[in-house]
């Protein structure tokens, strides 16, 4: 089992930047596959962004490259988003998943067998 704990959110002004982080344990972090989704309020959970288990992959949402970046440290099993350049439209709980899957990289949260408790990002205008 793996748990995963998400935390950094909290309010912010539009235009700073904000960096979340989601401690995992249970399993070998580099052999999980992770995640960032986000739920804005009456939205569906949405993808943020993913990287592989040694990190050499990720993708990003198309609508958030180059302002959200999807990293990792393998050493402290930890992985990171960093967002910057934030805007009000950007409030949403924000979500770390994993799966026990290395090397592939998924984009639709079906993919993903584990789930942290969620972190809110409020960006007030």
């Amino acid at each position: 089992q793996v748990q995963l704990v998400e935390s950094g959110g909290g309010l912010v002004q539009a235009g700073d930047s904000s960096r979340l982080s989601c401690t995992a344990s249970g399993r070998t972090f580099s052999r999980l596959t992770m995640a960032w989704f986000c739920r804005a309020p009456g939205n569906e959970r949405e993808f943020v962004a993913t990287i592989s288990g040694r990190g050499d992959s990720k993708y990003h949402e198309a609508s958030l490259k180059g302002r959200f970046i999807i990293s990792r440290d393998n050493a402290k099993n930890i992985l990171y988003l960093q967002m910057n350049s934030l805007k009000p439209e950007d409030t949403a709980v924000y979500y770390c998943a994993a799966k026990n899957d290395p090397e592939n990289i998924y984009r639709s949260p079906r993919r993903y067998e584990y789930w942290g408790q969620g972190t809110q990002v409020t960006v007030s205008s």
